[in-house]
């Protein structure tokens, strides 16, 4: 069975930092791809980012370049998400998912959601 579960969300004040983390586990192949979507209350879901582990390319959103890094220890079947310049309109419950194509837009497995709350 393929689970993707995140962790390392959290309260953090405007310009703080915080790093999410994605491990994945039961997909039997490595070149899938990870990207992280989220959602605020009243809003549409947004894709934040994307690692495909095959070759290391990455995406992201134009609301989070320069500030969000993505990042993926193949080792530990584990991807991050750095996020460092926080703003309040960052806040939103946010979920990573594998993309088993490793195309970065074939979203099959989606985790639980960690919580991200910025204050002002």
């Amino acid at each position: 069975e393929v689970q993707v579960v995140e962790s390392g969300g959290g309260l953090v004040q405007a310009g703080g930092s915080l790093r999410l983390s994605c491990a994945a586990s039961g997909f039997t192949r490595d070149d899938y791809a990870i990207g992280w979507f989220r959602q605020a209350p009243g809003k549409e879901r947004e894709g934040v980012s994307c690692i495909s582990r095959s070759d290391g390319s990455t995406y992201y959103a134009s609301s989070v370049k320069g500030r969000f890094t993505i990042s993926s220890d193949n080792a530990k079947n584990t991807v991050y998400l750095q996020m460092n310049s926080l703003k309040p309109e960052d806040t939103a419950i946010y979920y990573c998912v594998l993309d088993p194509y490793g195309l970065c837009h074939e979203y099959r497995y989606w985790g639980q959601g960690t919580q991200v709350t910025v204050s002002s």
